[in-house]
């Protein structure tokens, strides 16, 4: 059963806390923004390419299709492993740390008197902490996983979630630039698809630093050049390969 709050702890606090600025998951900005701006990205530098080459729309949207689903799939699946590996490699240091507890205990305990001394514990106070935590080799294992290899546990839920938030971010991202082609002639689309790029490019960058920290319009830009080296390269590459079609 779970403690009520101390009188001291209004409503107020626990709304401000829980609901207006409640806390983040580490991956949760990191995986939104490298599937749209990885799809974003390759799709635009990719669809300007072609259509230089060829001033073709429906050989543009072709390619681009191709591009959108590949590249989505392929990230979902890069997350996926990705996270997995992080997994394993959390479940190997756990497993070396509970060896260590049985094999040398003596020196895993100063371990952890060296991190609390590091945080400003000293004395009786330091041993009372060391004592009560290296009673408990579960606690202290997860100790040390937290302090000493500042790594987390992942579950295979997580990674799921990871695979699906990334491939759907890089699908959404890759429409931006390949949607004008529907509409337009050759040369507009490729104006529209850089102006729908940059402009998705730039919110995501403000979306990043409202998220996380820094400045959002130093964070936009740095994305929007990302986007418009990609474009300019891509067009470079297709406008020197010109293809009949």
């Amino acid at each position: 059963m779970t403690p009520p709050p101390s009188p001291s702890i209004s409503e107020d606090d626990i709304d401000y806390h829980e609901r207006q600025d409640p806390h983040r998951r580490a991956g949760e900005v990191s995986e939104v923004i490298l599937g749209a701006q990885d799809g974003l990205v390759n799709v635009l530098g990719v669809v300007l390419g072609v259509a230089a080459s060829t001033g073709n729309n429906h050989v543009v949207l072709v390619a681009g299709l191709a591009t959108t689903f590949a590249e989505s799939i392929s990230m979902a699946a890069v997350a996926f492993t990705s996270s997995r590996a992080n997994a394993a490699h959390f479940e190997a240091e756990r497993k070396r740390e509970y060896r260590h507890l049985r094999k040398v205990p003596a020196l895993e305990k100063e371990e952890v008197r060296e991190i609390y001394r590091s945080k400003g514990f000293e004395g009786d106070l330091l041993n009372q902490i060391v004592e009560t935590i290296t009673h408990n080799p579960d606690v202290w294992v997860a100790l040390m996983m937290a302090e000493e290899h500042r790594i987390a546990p992942v579950s295979h839920g997580e990674s799921l979630r990871a695979s699906w938030v990334v491939g759907l971010a890089s699908l959404v991202g890759s429409l931006f630039p390949l949607v004008p082609f529907l509409f337009f002639a050759p040369k507009t689309s490729m104006a529209v698809a850089v102006a729908a790029a940059g402009a998705a490019l730039f919110a995501i960058g403000i979306y990043k630093a409202k998220r996380t920290v820094g400045k959002p319009w130093r964070s936009g830009l740095e994305l929007l050049t990302i986007g418009l080296m990609s474009a300019v390269l891509g067009y470079a590459i297709g406008a020197i390969f010109q293809v009949p079609v």
